[in-house]
């Protein structure tokens, strides 16, 4: 198998807001020595009630700390609006069919997804919603929207999260290294750029001349 990059994530997740210069950095790096990044979606959250106030408290606080450590914007007034179920699978199965249709529309869209949620206070937990965004990412809305409500679509999304479960991912943001079939942890949870490029050029090194 070639040597990719694995970025394991969820755009639910604050932290992988917070990361998403840092991954586009790494993305680009990689690609220089034509290494291609994919991504896996881990799944955060799995709920079926709507926040109650005390966690939107608790979530803001986490938000208050990735802007904190990362200068990541977040609109915390119109943040997690009234009445949204913290349900992450729509989001994550969004990224898997944007994956299946067309590879070149999954970063742009987990982009715009991030961006709705963080900073403009969208429900992105509503097929609506997400079939807005991915039509803002280039994909035809009707063609996703069909997909997206497949059987096939929650069937990878499943799939992505066992992958991610089986392999005993606890955390997100989570970057690995595969070659050969052997993968290398770069980072589980968010470090700098400064941290993770020199680490990616070593191994980048050793993939490419090895």
């Amino acid at each position: 198998m070639p040597a990719r990059l694995l970025y394991v994530m969820d755009p639910m997740c604050s932290w992988c807001w917070g990361f998403g210069p840092v991954i586009e950095a790494l993305a680009a790096q990689a690609e220089a020595c034509d290494v291609p990044l994919h991504l896996i979606v881990g799944g955060l959250r799995r709920e079926r009630a709507a926040l109650e106030p005390a966690a939107r408290v608790r979530i803001l606080g986490y938000w208050q700390a990735v802007n904190a450590s990362t200068g990541q914007l977040f609109n915390f007034e119109a943040g997690l609006p009234e009445g949204l179920v913290y349900d992450t699978e729509p989001a994550c199965r969004a990224l898997v069919t944007a994956r299946q249709l067309d590879p070149q529309s999954v970063w742009p869209l987990a982009r715009r997804i991030q961006e709705a949620f963080y900073t403009e206070g969208q429900d992105v937990t509503q097929a609506p919603v997400l079939v807005r965004l991915a039509e803002q990412a280039g994909i035809p809305r009707i063609e996703f929207a069909e997909a997206f409500d497949s059987a096939a679509a929650q069937a990878a999304t499943a799939k992505d999260f066992a992958w991610v479960q089986d392999l005993g991912i606890a955390g997100y943001p989570t970057l690995l290294a595969e070659r050969n079939g052997q993968l290398a942890l770069l980072t589980n949870g968010y470090r700098s750029l400064d941290e993770l490029a020199p680490l990616l050029a070593r191994w980048l090194d050793r993939a490419t001349h090895d």
